[in-house]
């Protein structure tokens, strides 16, 4: 039983390693690569992540700068910044693009900061499914004589305990996350 259980832990694990990608994306008023991680360009007719097709480094800490290894994809990863979300507008010199981010109000801070919670409290209910997911085929199992009474108890109260541990690691991983977007 407990290799079935694992399959379940994993699904929790990927659970809480998708919340840190999105956090990730979420700019605090700091420069974070990872917020071009899912902005496409269109290379040659493929849509192409821009880390995939420059080198992106933070000179400073409010400044991130995209240096395409080929040097005729500017104008389309430029075009694919205007478009997108982002709301910042790239400076283009020729070489490089330099993005600038501006200091967030405390409107936005606000808002950002109930979109992380939003984000947390749906991480959490993709626990608590994962975890209805485990306990209804553990009961089957032993519907199907494959567990008994005990082991059903005992194999609900480890996913309980496993469901309470990610559970918490999403809560304090949001609370850390709303506590930097509201740090001026």
């Amino acid at each position: 039983m407990d290799e079935s259980l694992k399959v379940f832990e994993e699904k929790m694990e990927k659970t809480l390693d998708n919340l840190m990608s999105e956090f990730a994306t979420i700019r605090a008023g700091r420069a974070n690569a990872a917020v071009l991680n899912k902005i496409m360009v269109d290379y040659y007719g493929t849509p192409t992540p821009i880390p995939q097709m420059a080198n992106i480094s933070v000179p400073e800490a409010r400044i991130l700068q995209i240096q395409p290894w080929d040097r005729s994809t500017l104008k389309a990863i430029e075009k694919a910044i205007n478009t997108s979300e982002l709301g910042i507008h790239p400076n283009n010199d020729g070489s490089i693009i330099r993005l600038v981010f501006p200091e967030l109000t405390e409107d936005r801070r606000k808002e950002l900061s109930k979109d992380v919670k939003k984000k947390g409290e749906a991480a959490k209910v993709a626990l608590r499914n994962i975890r209805r997911d485990a306990n209804d085929k553990i009961k089957k199992a032993e519907k199907n004589g494959e567990l008994t009474e005990d082991d059903l108890k005992a194999a609900e109260n480890d996913i309980q305990k496993m469901t309470d541990k990610y559970i918490g690691k999403v809560e304090k991983e949001t609370e850390a996350k709303a506590k930097e977007i509201m740090t001026v």
